[in-house]
């Protein structure tokens, strides 16, 4: 892996290497760093995951329009997670007249719709038929299931990029598993890169993955700087083993992150926005 700095504009091809650009790295609230939403692009073919309420903005430092984005994974329903889709529907539906991709669940379609986009998206027009539905705005692309798992687990390809989504627990977070918790995903992209999404910290999927995967390269994990949240801490990901913590990159954290040294304590890091990571 390796790190190559932005020249110019960013671009959604490349030479056929699976690279990873964070548009932000920051947490919800953030005013420094933008959310942490990641494009993944390969060869020809990309795919966005997440597109929070600063998204477009962040497009815009880096001389692309979100328009041109064509492919969505969303991990859950906050707003730094979701809160660019209605624009980004919008721009496409009445400027380029297309549908987008999402990879997601038929069943989290539902929710994102009925309980998120519906009360922004289904009036756009005058007319005396019914309202305009998800499938206006975007097409459902196919998730399988993958059997004998601890939790959901699924593949789907977008283009030549692999990715497989897993159930993670994020809120709320006492006396449960995943499936006492709302809908939230974390992605291993291409079978290697770990991108933990929004999570407490879960030894559990730390372990079920690193037992898959124990040669990734990488692995994006969500940090907060206090315990008790609905993020990992940064304490509790100290308590991960050396082997772990030296390929783990924090991302989604707060703005006061000065004081805090993750590669003095074994990470790989803090992630970056606006820089890609290459993995050849």
């Amino acid at each position: 892996m390796h790190i190559q700095a932005l020249k110019d504009k960013l671009s959604l091809t490349n030479d056929g290497a699976l690279s990873l650009f964070f548009l932000g790295t920051g947490s919800a609230f953030t005013k420094t760093n933008f959310q942490t939403n990641l494009l993944v692009i390969k060869g020809k073919d990309h795919i966005l995951i997440d597109c929070g309420t600063l998204c477009s903005r962040a497009f815009a430092k880096c001389g692309l329009s979100i328009k041109n984005i064509d492919n969505f994974h969303v991990t859950h329903s906050h707003a730094d997670h979701i809160g660019g889709l209605e624009e980004v529907a919008f721009l496409n539906r009445y400027g380029d007249n297309k549908t987008l991709s999402m990879y997601i669940t038929p069943e989290y379609r539902d929710v994102l719709w009925e309980n998120s986009l519906k009360g922004g998206l289904a009036y756009g027009e005058e007319s005396d038929g019914p309202s305009l539905t998800f499938a206006d705005y975007f097409t459902i692309k196919e998730l399988k299931p993958i059997e004998n798992s601890p939790r959901p687990f699924y593949e789907t390809y977008c283009g030549s990029i692999n990715l497989k989504i897993f159930r993670t627990k994020h809120v709320p977070n006492k006396h449960g598993d995943w499936s006492t918790t709302f809908h939230s995903t974390g992605v291993v992209i291409d079978d290697k890169i770990i991108f933990t999404g929004d999570t407490i910290f879960d030894r559990d999927l730390i372990d079920w993955l690193d037992s898959i995967y124990p040669s990734s390269p990488a692995i994006f994990h969500d940090c907060q700087f206090y315990k008790g949240g609905v993020h990992a801490s940064y304490e509790e990901l100290l308590s991960l083993p050396e082997n772990i913590r030296k390929k783990m990159y924090l991302c989604h954290y707060g703005d006061n992150r000065k004081g805090f040294h993750p590669k003095k304590d074994g990470f790989a890091g803090f992630a970056r926005h606006g820089v890609y990571y290459v993995f050849d």
